[in-house]
């Protein structure tokens, strides 16, 4: 429930904070969920920090599942870029919305190119 709730506002987020800002927001989650010591996120970390996030509601196996389908390189803990990858992932209408802020940079850089 509350996955879907995230998944709903991330685009929304894009929309409001453009790119840079989208990935600005991307870093801090990361930062809020990781392993200080270890710079990447663990079960451990995940289920440590999940209440920073909304996320006291999922079981450990369900958190365990989030690091296993986000951990592309098979070390059990998310670096910052998969962490963002899954994000993207996970939110199939933030693509809609990349699409159409990279358009309008592209539009943007058109004007001034004249």
């Amino acid at each position: 429930m509350v996955h879907l709730e995230f998944q709903d506002l991330l685009p929304i987020i894009a929309i409001k904070l453009g790119g840079d800002g989208l990935i600005f927001e991307l870093c801090k989650g990361y930062q809020m969920l990781m392993d200080g010591e270890k710079g990447v996120i663990t079960i451990d970390s995940l289920k440590k920090n999940s209440v920073l996030m909304g996320l006291q509601d999922f079981s450990e196996e369900e958190l365990k599942n989030m690091i296993r389908e986000g951990d592309t390189d098979g070390d059990g803990a998310l670096d910052q870029i998969e962490f963002c990858i899954l994000m993207f992932r996970l939110s199939p209408d933030l693509l809609h919305v990349a699409q159409q802020l990279l358009h309008k940079a592209q539009q943007q850089n058109t004007v001034h190119l004249k």
